[in-house]
């Protein structure tokens, strides 16, 4: 069987790694990539699990050196999947979970082809403000940032092949479950016809959520 690259992206706050945790509760068939990040930890987090957590100078020499399959710059912050870890999961015959974000999503999508991509979007602009305020980790400046930059984010789900919305977690993690046993064609972008004036109004609330703050 082809193993898969199972790339979940969503603004901050989207819900997508809760998601990913969801999906590896109830599959044996899935393995976490666990990405690489130069951000400080948060509480409770620990490093190999939650993030391989590396100083700035380790993670560029890493890239340098071609040991990410993607990377990107987040929030000041660099992130990235090491390839070591995709070659673990497939070697252990399993699927690959990536909990990425967009510019990431971009890199694989253009250097596998055996990615299934998927963009997981809140229900509103009020749901994503409560799911980021209540990690109780940002100040309001970047707050507003995150959501000015998710309004960038959201106008990328066209380049996915799936979409899901996270307004029931049990809901959204048996749609993708369904998505990768090729069951959910009615997710798909290309099928979901109020798709595009549902990520204008969710791009035009946030932005004014964000003014708010």
């Amino acid at each position: 069987m082809k193993r898969l690259l199972l790339v979940l992206s969503a603004p901050s706050g989207g819900g997508k790694t809760t998601i990913a945790t969801k999906l590896l509760e109830a599959r044996n068939d899935l393995g976490y990539s666990v990405s690489a990040t130069t951000r400080a930890t948060r509480n409770g987090e620990r490093d190999g699990v939650h993030y391989h957590f590396l100083s700035r100078p380790e993670f560029e020499r890493r890239q340098k050196n071609g040991e990410f399959v993607e990377w990107a710059e987040y929030g000041a912050q660099l992130y990235g999947t090491l390839q070591r870890e995709i070659d673990g999961i497939f070697a252990s015959g399993r699927h690959a979970v990536l909990d990425i974000e967009i510019e990431g999503a971009r890199q694989i999508r253009k250097n596998f082809s055996n990615s299934l991509q998927v963009f997981v979007l809140p229900p509103s602009a009020e749901v994503l403000v409560e799911r980021l305020t209540g990690r109780n980790t940002e100040n309001p400046d970047i707050l507003r940032k995150r959501l000015t930059r998710a309004s960038d984010e959201l106008a990328a789900v066209a380049e996915y092949d799936y979409a899901v919305v996270n307004e029931d977690l049990d809901t959204a993690v048996e749609q993708i479950a369904a998505i990768l046993d090729g069951k959910a064609d009615e997710r798909l972008v290309s099928r979901q016809r109020n798709l595009p004036a549902l990520v204008q109004r969710l791009r035009r609330d946030v932005v004014k959520a964000a003014e708010r703050i």
